[in-house]
Formats: C-alpha cells, structure tokens, sequence
C-alpha cells in the first residue's frame, strides 16, 4: 500500500524487495493482484470468520494527494482517520482501540512510542477464527499434560487429544513430518514438525509451491493426534530487516513520497 504514494527508487525498492519483477509485472497488476486477495478474504461465511482490514491515521494539516487517497481506498478498501498527533498518546490510544475492535479485542497496543513528529500511521489488521471440521471433545483433554519447552525445561499444559482420520505424509526432501486439519468452512492448517536440526532449512524452503505440495500429497489415514493449548504473542520491528532486503530509502531524507503528499516531505520511522 506504501508503493501508491512512493516514486522513482522509493517505489522500486518497496516492489522488488518485496518479491515482485517489475519487468514481468506491471505495477498496476501487483496492486489488482491485492484487491482480489483483500476481496475474496472478506467475503462472508457462515462457518469462519475472516476480517482483514487496513487503516490510515493522517496528520490533520496533511495534505493527502487525491489520486493516493482514492487508490488506497478502491485498491485496499482501507479506512483513512483525521488524527490529532499533538497528544501522542491521545492518538496512540485511539489507534489501538481501532485495531482491538477489528480484532475482537485479540490484537491490542499495536502501536508504541508515538511523538510530536507523527504525520501518519498505516495499520494493516487480520482476525481469523474457525471451528475444526473433526472438532476436540473436552472429555478427551488431559488437564496437566508435561509438555517440554527447552532442553530440560517441562510445562504443564492442557492437551487436547483425538484419534481420527486425517491428511499426513513424511516430506523427505525438507526431514519433517506433515499434518494437515481441517476447519469448516475453506480452511485448513498445516502442523509441521521438523527433524531435529532443520528448523532453518524449512523455514527457507516455505512458500505457496511448498504448500501446494503437501496439499496434493498427503495421505488420509489414522492419526493419533495431541495438540497443547497455547498462546503465542509476538513483536517485530523490521528497520534492521527491510533495509537487507533492499528497501533502504524509505528511512532516510532519499525517501520519495511525494505522491502522498506533495508539500511534505515525509520518510519512514518504525515499522513493526
């Protein structure tokens, strides 16, 4: 979304860094490509609930170009926010409140560390949930299951536990183990369990071709299958990975952003 607005090096250096060859494809169809992907994601359904969603929070005396504003809003169905930056925390706690409802209250303090200098906030939300198609009866749950964390570390858990049919293979080119579960609804998740000492090289290997893979090959058969109850939370600020990944001028006084907004000249500060 940060492409529409950026020029020159700016916008190849978000593109190409982000995978895309622009001598194969076109700007403009790498945009179409996301309104499908946002379109299709949103679509209701009676048996999961998919949200995802995308927010600007703009500077009150910024001045937005048009042609930005009408592409972020046709291309990402994003919601743009007049903001007052002059209480930082002001307008911090107004676009967390946002994300945490969007998210039924499962993503919240998102944003961090506001200042006076502010003149935007981009927020990209998803919010996932769904019932398995072969569901965990409670009865079957272990309720102080030990459960290892480390090397000689064990917790005690909740551990779900059934005994079905399901899709499951053994990828011998990436040493790992496949489960495939169902949710109702047209979803599904991939349990990977890796050799010991080949977590990195799955990690490399993952990709949609890799997906497509292990969906086509995995086999039904009886699966005894244990699955802890868990939480997971985490935060990433990505100013020391992108630029690695080629996306430099966005955090420096090279950033082109005039088509933004044209009279101010705006760079990238944190990304997470």
């Amino acid at each position: 979304m940060l492409s529409l607005g950026a020029h020159s090096v700016t916008k190849t250096q978000i593109l190409q860094g982000l995978g895309f060859n622009l001598t194969h494809t076109p700007e403009s169809a790498i945009h179409q490509g996301f309104q499908h992907l946002v379109h299709s994601l949103t679509v209701p359904s009676k048996d999961l609930t998919l949200k995802m969603g995308s927010a600007l929070f703009v500077k009150k005396e910024l001045q937005l170009q048009a042609n930005f504003l009408g592409n972020v809003k046709r291309l990402y169905e994003a919601e743009v926010f007049s903001t007052d930056f002059s209480n930082p925390s002001i307008a911090q706690a107004r676009i967390n409140s946002h994300v945490k409802k969007k998210t039924q209250g499962k993503v919240v303090d998102i944003i961090q560390g506001l200042d006076l200098l502010t003149a935007m906030v981009l927020v990209n939300h998803i919010f996932f949930k769904a019932k398995w198609e072969k569901p965990f009866h409670p009865e079957y749950t272990r309720k102080n299951f030990p459960f290892l964390v480390g090397e000689q570390v064990t917790v005690h858990v909740p551990m779900m536990h059934q005994k079905e049919q399901f899709a499951f293979g053994v990828d011998t080119e990436l040493n790992c183990f496949v489960l495939q579960m169902d949710y109702k609804g047209d979803a599904v998740a991939f349990f990977v369990l890796p050799s010991k000492g080949k977590m990195r090289q799955l990690e490399q290997a993952l990709s949609a071709r890799t997906l497509r893979k292990w969906s086509h090959s995995l086999q039904k058969r009886w699966i005894e299958v244990f699955i802890p109850r868990f939480s997971i939370s985490a935060s990433y600020n990505l100013e020391t990975i992108l630029p690695k990944m080629g996306i430099q001028n966005v955090f420096d006084k090279n950033a082109d952003f005039s088509g933004i907004a044209k009279r101010d000249s705006l760079q990238v500060s944190k990304v997470s």
